[in-house]
């Protein structure tokens, strides 16, 4: 028996292990494709290439899905890999079969840097997903192998690709309720992003493996025998789960909690026949264990978007250590494990999807409209990022209708989850029967009320767009605006250009900058340079996102117009070791300045010293004059920006004010210290108004990972103030 046959007769004793229902010999005849097709072809780790189709026929076939997408899965690389064409597909598996390996075909390859290939490879995924959600479910099987065997790639491949999987494949399949795929990628990938806090945490579990095991082990032994006194003719099936290391990752490293503040690291699954009994054993809970207030939610009532029914309530053990207690019934928990694949476990003959699974997967076509109203392709990528969130809050109207959001999400976000003629015509907001400001950030439970007006003429505010969490509310607020106040928009991206433009000291002649920005224009895909200032104005194109490419065009615009001399040439731009660009200069001294200590994100400018290079300054610090042109020497001041990828640390000094209390300076240095972030000096001291004040340098990558840094820190009981120094 050859390895192929040995590796069919393993696929079909999976499948048959699932039921009845399967078309075998489409299957057996898809895989024999499958081998075919791919003789002589090898992967980078050196195994024949049809073991991943084989392998994501295996993943499909323990989602349970059907026939036709498991032969999908076997066949989804030939269109694209070998000489087998799509006809040839249709006349041997049907037209199905070829629309499920088209589908994920088109899907291609996502590169992370080419924003705009990206956005239309997803854009094209989720069109596929609309007409067959079968299509998203192969591709997550396919991403999930692929993540698997991952470390042949070469490592910056791997945190490529591990950066899409967490940012754009973990967060459909959470929607779409595949919790052991969503899982597995999520911790495949933060094992390639972080691998230093992923081991911290992996061996903080392996050490506590043991007692664990004995703990998880007792509680369920008491809640059985608590169970079978009370219950005895009910059937229960119990439990226990640790939760995923990007769980913890996620509260240790994005929330700042240290390990033992975790409350559900472990849990206890109850699983049984009937929604009364449910809420029954949930009672026996509550009097056995020591609820900790706060800690429950009903998803039973009130399911999440992706079908998800469970009670959840957390409790403290004899010993102390809290763990959670998870309850819901048996279908409860099948929708709960394989998501939208549970419509097909079990169930044979499945043709289409029913009414109640469309309404739950309306999500997908709200992406798809929300673009149409875009003109920026990163807002797709955004929208899957920020709307697809791994936590929900839900919030009710006043009719009852449970509104789910991103966590932080606004009024503002909740007003256009309801309707975009909502959000536009909203004059306030009412939480639980109060007035709220426009930024009120809302929680799981809140009555919100949207107070609207009919008055002619009123939208929403430009503030909304950094309120607003939610790409739908930030897409829907630049819609209104580009179609309501063209006039308005024009006017604001006129300002916009003059005011950047002489920040960045571009300065031309009216007729010179019609042209300038006519090229600009062109590229921006805008029909005249009206157009391209109303963009700027309603917010579809970002003048921060573009101006270093224009600083590039002004400055080979200027070179052009200098005489060329034998003694002198004048050369292209520069990059310092730091990552500094400074226009119309090359081989000169470039130093950072210690008075405002720039690092990548911040905004900066140049000035030419006197015998000691280019000093190269934040665009707001103290020493630079607002109005360059009104300068004592204006021609000193020389514009500069950071290159598009820096790879160096940055020293960067920070000013912790926060209450007086022992323990604030350790608190700190370890909250630094998880975070990995490098410390240079740190010392503190008390002021006469009775609180402290903490200085310290450390080292960061940018602006990004500094506001983030500066986000941990503020977390600290404590601390009510940071600011940036100069050293």
């Amino acid at each position: 028996m050859t390895e192929y046959d040995k590796n069919l007769n393993l696929l079909i004793d999976q499948i048959e292990k699932q039921g009845d229902g399967y078309d075998i010999e489409l299957i057996k005849k898809a895989y024999w494709c499958c081998v075919d097709a791919h003789k002589g072809q090898r992967r980078l780790s050196g195994e024949e290439y049809y073991m991943h189709p084989f392998s994501v026929a295996m993943i499909l076939v323990s989602l349970g899905m059907d026939s036709e997408a498991i032969s999908a899965g076997l066949l989804h690389d030939v269109i694209e890999d070998t000489e087998i064409s799509a006809e040839g597909i249709e006349k041997e598996f049907g037209h199905t079969v070829l629309n499920l390996v088209e589908g994920v075909t088109k899907l291609g390859k996502l590169p992370i840097s080419a924003k705009e290939q990206q956005s239309e490879n997803i854009r094209k995924m989720l069109i596929a997903m609309a007409e067959d959600i079968r299509v998203i479910i192969i591709k997550l099987a396919d991403r999930l192998h692929n993540m698997r065997t991952i470390d042949a790639k070469p490592e910056q491949k791997q945190r490529d690709i591990s950066l899409e999987t967490i940012e754009v494949f973990a967060p459909i399949a959470h929607r779409l309720g595949i919790r052991g795929v969503k899982e597995e990628l999520e911790d495949l990938a933060i094992a390639h992003l972080d691998p230093v806090g992923y081991k911290e945490i992996e061996s903080q579990l392996a050490v506590e493996k043991e007692n664990r095991e004995k703990l998880l082990s007792d509680i369920k032994d008491r809640i059985s025998s608590r169970l079978k006194e009370h219950m005895p003719n009910v059937h229960i099936q119990i439990e226990g789960r640790v939760k995923s290391i990007h769980g913890i990752y996620r509260k240790m490293f994005v929330q700042g909690k240290q390990f033992e503040e975790i409350y559900d690291v472990y849990a206890v699954r109850i699983i049984t026949d009937t929604l009364a009994d449910c809420y029954n054993i949930l009672g026996l809970m509550h009097d056995m264990f020591r609820p900790i207030p706060g800690r429950f939610k009903d998803y039973i009532s009130t399911p999440k978007p992706n079908l998800y029914q469970s009670l959840h309530t957390t409790v403290l053990g004899r010993e102390g250590i809290p763990f959670e207690i998870q309850i819901r019934t048996f279908e409860m928990h099948h929708t709960a494990e394989y998501g939208i694949a549970a419509h097909w476990k079990y169930k044979e003959g499945v043709q289409k999807v029913d009414a109640k699974i469309e309404d739950r997967l309306l999500w997908i076509r709200q992406i798809l409209d929300t673009q149409k109203d875009s003109d920026n392709p990163d807002d797709i990528v955004q929208t899957i990022k920020t709307d697809l969130p791994i936590e929900d809050v839900f919030a009710v109207t006043p009719k009852g209708d449970v509104i789910n959001l991103p966590a932080g999400g606004t009024v503002i976000d909740f007003a256009f989850a309801i309707h975009s003629a909502v959000g536009t015509r909203m004059v306030g907001a009412k939480v639980n029967g109060r007035i709220v400001p426009i930024n009120h950030q809302i929680k799981t439970g809140e009555i919100v009320e949207i107070l609207t007006t009919n008055q002619p003429g009123h939208g929403p505010s430009r503030d909304w767009l950094n309120i607003a969490v939610t790409a739908q509310a930030k897409t829907k607020i630049r819609g209104w605006f580009k179609k309501e106040k063209r006039a308005e928009n024009i006017v604001n991206g006129k300002a916009q250009i003059v005011r950047d433009f002489a920040r960045n000291g571009i300065r031309l002649s009216e007729e010179e900058l019609e042209d300038f920005l006519s090229n600009i224009a062109r590229r921006q895909k805008c029909a005249s340079v009206e157009e391209f200032y109303a963009a700027l104005g309603y917010g579809g194109i970002l003048l921060s996102r573009i101006m270093p490419r224009i600083k590039d065009d002004y400055a080979k615009m200027m070179e052009e117009k200098r005489p060329v001399s034998v003694e002198k040439v004048v050369q292209k731009n520069t990059t310092s070791h730091d990552g500094v660009v400074i226009e119309g200069i090359d081989n000169c001294l470039i130093k950072l300045s210690k008075c405002c200590t720039p690092i990548p994100g911040d905004d900066i400018i140049g000035f030419i010293t006197r015998g000691h290079g280019v000093s190269v300054h934040k665009r707001d610090c103290v020493n630079v004059p607002k109005d360059i042109s009104s300068a004592s020497e204006p021609e000193r001041w020389i514009s500069a920006y950071w290159e598009s990828e820096v790879h160096e640390a940055f020293k960067v000094s920070l000013q912790i004010t926060g209450d007086l209390r022992t323990g604030l300076l350790a608190d700190v240095t370890v909250s630094l210290a998880n975070a990995g972030v490098p410390i240079h000096s740190l010392n503190g001291r008390e002021v006469k108004d009775s609180y402290s004040i903490i200085n310290v340098t450390l080292s960061v990558q940018s602006a990004e990972h500094l506001k983030a840094v500066c986000q941990r820190l503020m977390k600290i009981n404590g601390v009510f103030n940071i600011d940036r120094t100069g050293m």
